[in-house]
């Protein structure tokens, strides 16, 4: 058995592919996870941040530290207690971890955390951002400052931490993709509000190799903005969803207004404009993406089914 990777939200859209891939590459891998569950070839831990308590065996021997685990952002309404478990579910599985590290004496060879996009705020406009610019002040961005400060708490005592900051992942099995998919599959495929706002976007495939790369290579450390080289508009991104299922688009933009009645606050989350570019991984790095066209990108989610 390969050296110990253990992935918190392990179970979600990224991490379950995440597994495939490391399984594949003959690590060892376990999950911790809220609940129990049953998963072929991995040993699943339960924690619990409330109570403490991370379960016997589940950090011991661990060479590779990924943290994936979240609420997801577009799942309710943001209600200030819903804000809280967005916020809450991203920072105390770290602050658990790095207590119980520091009492079992583990030392980790990496630590590789999830982290977003939305770090230069819910909408950046047309700006151009880079791993050089700083954050927004809003919500998303406020979370993804705090998320990030957590993975420094591990990062201080010494262990190399990278932190890949995300768009939109591109799978059909979950996340933004699937959503928009859905209705364009019946030819109701809409550009939401002005349709003029860039999403930053990767291929959940690229995005895996992109952690396992950051595992393995220990040149990689810090912040990344873990992307496709090209962001693309909404109207153009909708475009190419219903030309990879084969269906028209002949409904009128869904006007912002009318997602804002629906959602709220949260409506920002596809009314804001993310223009993101992956310097660092292109000019620190030797990565190579799969997936730069996202045309092809969605011919290879969409077109196979």
């Amino acid at each position: 058995m390969g050296q110990k990777v253990l992935i918190t939200g392990g179970t979600g859209l990224i991490g379950k592919r995440l597994t495939e891939l490391l399984l594949q590459r003959g690590y060892e891998v376990a999950i911790l996870s809220r609940s129990k569950k049953d998963i072929p070839s991995v040993k699943v831990y339960e924690y619990d941040t409330e109570k403490d308590y991370i379960e016997n065996g589940a950090l011991a021997n661990t060479s590779h530290l990924i943290h994936l685990a979240g609420a997801g952002v577009a799942d309710e309404r943001w209600t200030e207690k819903r804000k809280k478990v967005i916020l809450d579910s991203r920072i105390k599985p770290v602050e658990l971890i790095n207590r119980k590290l520091k009492a079992e004496q583990i030392s980790l060879k990496s630590f590789i955390s999830a982290s977003g996009s939305s770090f230069y705020g819910e909408d950046s406009g047309d700006k151009r951002n880079t791993e050089k610019d700083p954050p927004n002040s809003d919500f998303l961005s406020f979370v993804t400052v705090e998320w990030e400060k957590a993975a420094d708490i591990i990062a201080d005592t010494g262990v190399r931490t990278v932190k890949l900051r995300t768009g939109i992942v591109l799978s059909e099995d979950g996340g933004a993709l699937a959503k928009m998919a859905q209705p364009a599959r019946f030819g109701f495929g809409a550009p939401l509000g002005s349709g003029k706002q860039w999403v930053s976007w990767i291929h959940l495939d690229d995005l895996c190799r992109m952690y396992i790369e950051a595992l393995e290579n220990e040149t990689w450390e810090g912040a990344y903005n873990a992307i496709a080289p090209g962001p693309v508009t909404n109207a153009h991104l909708t475009k190419l969803i219903c030309n990879a299922l084969n269906r028209p688009q002949w409904l009128p933009n869904v006007p912002a207004f009318a997602l804002r009645l629906v959602f709220g606050e949260m409506a920002n989350v596809v009314l804001g404009s993310s223009y993101v570019i992956n310097e660092r991984i292109a000019n620190d790095t030797d990565f190579k993406y799969q997936f730069t066209d996202p045309e092809l990108a969605l011919q290879d989610i969409l077109g196979k089914k």
